[in-house]
């Protein structure tokens, strides 16, 4: 049995059904200025912060790219369909974050996206209380698939890391998780699971209600 103290979760298509919904906006936007094979490229910055995306969409599309610009655009459309509280959450999410709870296991969320985005997010769906602390992008020096985001969340937790789940559907994220020494879920969302993840992963897990069966038989 694996002594467990704390659960990290992952946000973007793991807590919140928003990964398929950012390629949406891409996918217009690409094709309004004929940018090819948006998808890949999307997929290519599952997990990586904001900084990190912009360098590997300017390795792909050149450096007379016009990034910023695109992703004004993308950024603004996405606001305009999702948010303000309209973007989806997971199913699963609010029953197993109110397990952990009642089960007294900490919680913490390690997202790639800025502070004030991930805050507003949270808050927008009424689960920002849920989580016991609240580690982003723009806070540690380097991006997923470095380990140190998920070693911040251990450190505020005040868990060693091997007393940690890592909740995550990206590659980027998984890899970050057990470069820590975490426990990582693996929760597929864009990505399906490689012979790496396999690997990688302690288990890879259809949905959130699996998970939570999956930390219930731990316990």
């Amino acid at each position: 049995m694996k002594q467990y103290k704390a659960v990290i979760f992952d946000m973007d298509g793991v807590i919140f059904d928003s990964e398929n919904k950012v390629v949406e906006c891409w996918q217009i936007v690409a094709e309004k200025y004929g940018i090819p094979d948006i998808e890949a490229a999307c997929h290519d910055c599952l997990g990586l912060t904001r900084e990190a995306t912009e360098e590997v969409m300017m390795k792909r599309y050149g450096a007379s790219f016009p990034y910023q610009t695109y992703k004004k655009e993308c950024s603004a459309l996405f606001h305009e369909r999702y948010g303000e509280g309209r973007l989806p959450l997971k199913p699963g999410v609010v029953e197993l974050l109110s397990w952990l709870r009642e089960n007294r296991i900490r919680t913490a969320l390690a997202s790639s996206t800025r502070s004030e985005i991930v805050r507003q997010e949270l808050s927008d769906a009424g689960i920002i209380d849920f989580f016991d602390k609240i580690i982003c992008g723009d806070m540690v020096s380097r991006s997923k698939p470095a380990p140190d985001i998920f070693l911040k969340a251990c450190e505020e937790l005040g868990v060693k890391p091997e007393e940690a789940y890592a909740v995550e559907d990206s590659y980027n994220g998984i890899r970050s998780a057990s470069a820590g020494g975490l426990m990582p879920l693996m929760v597929p969302d864009l990505a399906e699971p490689t012979e790496e993840m396999k690997k990688l992963a302690v288990a890879v897990l259809p949905s959130l209600m699996a998970v939570k069966a999956y930390l219930a038989e731990e316990a």
